[in-house]
């Protein structure tokens, strides 16, 4: 298990030494989303080239939304290609079918958002729907929700992502000291919550704080700031577990 923390040191050292590596941490961040951003939206032409190519290949019967995600997921990630992009969508479609009907009332309301990206399919709880605000114990009104994304999860093999997000405005109270403890905080409790309630083994599961640096929508309103403060529960796909670093 990976727990994105930051675990204070004590002592005679100098406190101020953390400022430069979180400078340069901020940096490169920045530099890989511009990255990202940049290998993302060139060459759409060949997205829609390579979408073309397999619409034949599939099954509008079975999923009249299938041509529309194969060609998010290729305009999305330079590793994805045709084949593992209707792999993806193959592998993780019964599931996400399965979600929205189980989660059609927590949908419904807002408080979930459902995703199948490049790495697989994202339950994405909102913060109300989890927490309290300021607050990284789950509320005992969201254990159904959970119980439903649990269950999902126990019939694949696949590894998971747990990702805690907040807004960009900075946390003041005494439990955490900024908004990267809070966020891996929270994912950390949806960890606990599913191995210790649910029994999903830990080896399958990955925590990770971002605090505000992943955005879906503006941090300028409220309502995007609302969509920011999310748990996402990525189910991987096959292909994207590949790209997780080994944890044997």
């Amino acid at each position: 298990m990976r727990r994105s923390r930051r675990v204070a040191s004590h002592g005679g050292v100098n406190h101020e030494r953390w400022v430069i590596s979180y400078a340069d941490f901020v940096t490169l961040l920045f530099a890989f989303f511009v990255v990202m951003f940049a290998t993302a939206n060139a060459d759409k032409g060949k997205a829609r080239a390579v979408a073309e190519a397999v619409k034949a290949a599939l099954d509008p019967k079975a999923n009249p939304h299938s041509r529309e995600i194969i060609k998010e997921l290729l305009k999305k990630d330079k590793r994805i290609t045709p084949e593992t992009a209707k792999q993806t969508v193959a592998e993780l479609t019964p599931s996400l079918n399965v979600l929205q009907k189980n989660l059609k009332d927590e949908i419904q309301r807002g408080e979930i958002e459902l995703h199948l990206e490049p790495r697989g399919l994202t339950v994405s709880f909102k913060q109300a729907a989890l927490f309290d605000s300021g607050n990284a114990d789950i509320k005992e009104s969201a254990s159904t929700a959970l119980a439903k994304v649990a269950d999902a999860i126990l019939k694949l093999p696949n590894q998971i992502r747990l990702e805690g997000h907040t807004d960009n405005v900075p946390i003041h109270n005494g439990k955490f000291r900024n908004n990267w403890e809070l966020s891996s905080e929270r994912s950390i409790a949806v960890l606990q919550f599913l191995t210790e309630k649910f029994e999903v083994p830990v080896r399958r599961l990955a925590v990770s704080g971002y605090a505000d640096v992943a955005p879906v929508a503006s941090n300028d309103t409220e309502e995007g700031r609302t969509r920011n403060r999310r748990v996402d529960v990525v189910i991987l796909s096959t292909l994207a577990s590949k790209w997780e670093p080994d944890k044997n």
